[in-house]
């Protein structure tokens, strides 16, 4: 069949759309349109490609496994390719393909496909020996460390010595749950931090990390469910290979069986097309295996998917329903987000009432109105989202939506910050809606953990004038807990013995519950490593800030902005004289040293120290060595050839020592 001009434009567009999605999901972890969408660009230039042979790319995706692999990680090259699957998503479909089989009675495995990462482990006579993502199939990342932070990962494996000698390769996918999804997320958006689009894309952002402390924290989980050449190890169903595989020790996804028919197939993928949401991990889909291993290589492969395994895909369930009217919410940075007020609809066995639209921007993207007829879906069968709005039904009755130019809480203008998309309330001191986000968030577990203290008691506290701003919290009593609804004496005593415990928190928990825009649990932890105390932060210079290694430019911004504002010097200050803790443990025992709380810069060349050999002398005795020099430099140590920093430093009217003085303070 000969191709006019319009087809192979098609299929060139095809080919640059998919591979720009391609990135985004593969590389980037941040995909533009739903997992459907993705498969259904691929169909069309899979069926195109079948019409026209001579026009498809030798590096089409259709026959590509996952993205490149990324230049910050080892490369690893699998000696097994790790393919991927060929995807059906009907009954026929799936037909044909056992159909194409020609076996007389085939015995399969039926394992509910999971939307993780695919990773290879490896273990050398039992014990843990490397951890690698798929890549591109031929060749992977090297993350061993980090797959050494998944808490149900065994580093050494059960059986005896003969069992589980020589190398053991094994195959499976990193999974973040829903629960613990729905949690980074929301504290990805309390700090403003770009949100993820599902389960799987951030499991691979969590573990392609490349600080391991980071991916520890996100609580990531895996499922393993392949042996690399398992008959080698006696094994020869696959059924036996996810047995041998739970005998070792390793985690097996519950959520298997054996189907001796077609037609036992069929139920298994209706038994688990509305069970599935009761699993804590995402799926979509049930991966199809041939049971007896020893088939599997006379079956062979394509260049990307074995030709005895096939994926059957749930279609993404979507339905209608009508805007309702949308509303601004109000979070505890000042930001104004518009929520969509839906006619209530049953989404993936929930019903769905509300859908967030991110902000205004993407509000006149999809041009949603008031009244408009909305198609909607759950992201990850999570989060309720509107896709795109049936212009078709509109009557002329919608009402296009504007955002208010005050804050519909507390009145006050709202304000667009230079580079920004969000409009903020710009009452920070007194606005109630910031006031209760806030207090929410610095109570929660992973900043001041004050247990008891939920929304409808912080709402109490603020609508009764008890607390006006957070440090409020530490001036509450018995008495005037009393004085609130439905409060038990038991209760105010747990509280006030929560709020007692929680000034014992770390100084990172303090300067995460702190709010401080763009400093999550991480950053946090960062800054408080250099710098021990809030103090020598406050003290610290924006390019002093950004030196730290993870704090960019412009986190470092927004930190030196929020101790240079007068409220949040007030709010520290209350915070130090109600016995917070305001130093790492580090800090205070460096406390009465040389060089306590102070930043030393060393310009020119010393006469018998290596700069390093000084600048680790100033943290041993409680200092921090910085490179710039500013009005809030503590010391500066001069030696020969000393250029810019010094004349600087005599401006200011610093002080300034030699290399012989250094040594004193040192006690040297």
């Amino acid at each position: 069949m000969k191709p006019n001009k319009r087809q192979i434009d098609e299929m060139n567009k095809l080919y640059e759309n998919i591979d720009r999605h391609a990135k985004l999901y593969y590389e980037d972890d941040s995909p533009a349109i739903s997992d459907g969408e993705y498969d259904a660009l691929l169909r069309e230039l899979s069926e195109l490609e079948r019409d026209y042979p001579e026009y498809a790319r030798a590096d089409s995706p259709t026959r590509r496994v996952g993205g490149a692999v990324l230049n910050t990680f080892a490369k690893v090259r699998h000696e097994r390719p790790m393919l991927s699957l060929d995807n059906v998503f009907d009954e026929g479909e799936l037909m044909a393909f056992v159909t194409r089989l020609s076996l007389e009675k085939p015995s399969f495995v039926c394992e509910m496909k999971i939307d993780g990462l695919a990773v290879s482990v490896v273990y050398e006579d039992g014990v843990f020996a490397r951890g690698a993502t798929r890549g591109d199939g031929k060749v992977g990342e090297d993350v061993s460390e980090n797959i050494r932070t998944l808490k149900n990962l065994p580093m050494k494996l059960k059986g005896g010595a003969s069992e589980l000698a020589g190398r053991i390769e094994l195959r499976g996918e990193v999974i973040m749950t829903r629960e613990q999804f729905a949690e980074l997320n929301k504290t990805r958006e309390e700090n403003e931090e770009p949100l993820f689009a599902n389960p799987r894309n951030a499991a691979a952002g969590s573990l392609r990390q490349l600080d391991s402390r980071v991916t520890a924290l996100r609580g990531l989980s895996v499922f393993l469910y392949y042996i690399v050449d398992a008959r080698e190890r006696g094994v020869t169903t696959q059924s036996e290979a996810l047995r041998r595989i739970e005998k070792w020790g390793l985690p097996v996804q519950s959520a298997w069986g054996v189907c001796g028919s077609f037609d036992e197939v069929l139920a298994f993928i209706e038994r688990w097309r509305e069970k599935r949401r009761e699993l804590d991990y995402a799926t979509d889909g049930v991966v199809l295996k041939l049971d007896d291993i020893g088939l599997w290589d006379g079956l062979g492969a394509t260049s990307h998917a074995p030709r005895w395994a096939i994926a059957y895909k749930y279609p993404p369930e979507t339905v209608y329903t009508r805007v309702l009217s949308i509303e601004i919410s109000v979070g505890r940075t000042g930001a104004l987000t518009p929520v969509a007020n839906l006619e209530p609809a049953q989404v993936g066995g929930t019903t769905v009432a509300r859908a967030g639209l991110h902000n205004e921007d993407e509000v006149r993207r999809k041009d949603i109105r008031v009244g408009d007829r909305v198609k909607i879906h759950k992201a990850a069968e999570i989060i309720p989202e509107i896709i795109e709005v049936d212009k078709d039904a509109r009557t002329g009755a919608e009402v296009p939506f504007e955002m208010p130019s005050f804050c519909p809480v507390c009145g006050s203008p709202a304000v667009r910050l230079p580079g920004e998309v969000a409009l903020r309330c710009s009452n920070r001191a007194s606005c109630p809606a910031q006031l209760k986000e806030g207090l929410r968030y610095f109570a929660s577990r992973a900043c001041m953990d004050i247990r008891g203290l939920g929304d409808k008691l912080s709402e109490q506290l603020i609508e009764s004038g008890f607390i006006h701003n957070i440090s409020d919290v530490y001036a509450l009593n018995m008495d005037k807990l009393l004085t609130l609804d439905r409060m038990a004496e038991r209760s105010a005593q747990n509280l006030l013995k929560s709020i007692e415990n929680s000034k014992k928190r770390p100084l990172s928990a303090l300067l995460t519950a702190l709010g401080v825009r763009l400093v999550g649990r991480r950053a946090a932890e960062l800054l408080t490593e250099r710098f021990g105390s809030v103090d020598a932060m406050s003290q610290a210079e924006e390019e002093e800030l950004s030196s730290v290694d993870g704090i960019g430019g412009e986190i470092a911004s927004s930190v030196a902005a929020f101790f240079r504002a007068s409220d949040n010097i007030e709010l520290l200050r209350q915070f130090k004289d109600y016995g917070l803790n305001m130093a790492s443990d580090n800090a205070r025992s460096a406390t009465g040293l040389p060089f306590s709380g102070m930043s030393v810069v060393f310009t020119g060349e010393l006469p018998t120290l290596s700069r390093a050999d000084a600048e680790e002398k100033v943290k041993r005795l409680g200092g921090r060595a910085v490179s710039g020099v500013s009005s809030k430099t503590g010391l500066v140590v001069a030696g020969e050839n000393a250029g810019s920093k010094l004349s600087k430093a005599e401006k200011l009217g610093l002080r300034i020592i030699d290399e012989a003085e250094f040594l004193r303070m040192c006690g040297e």
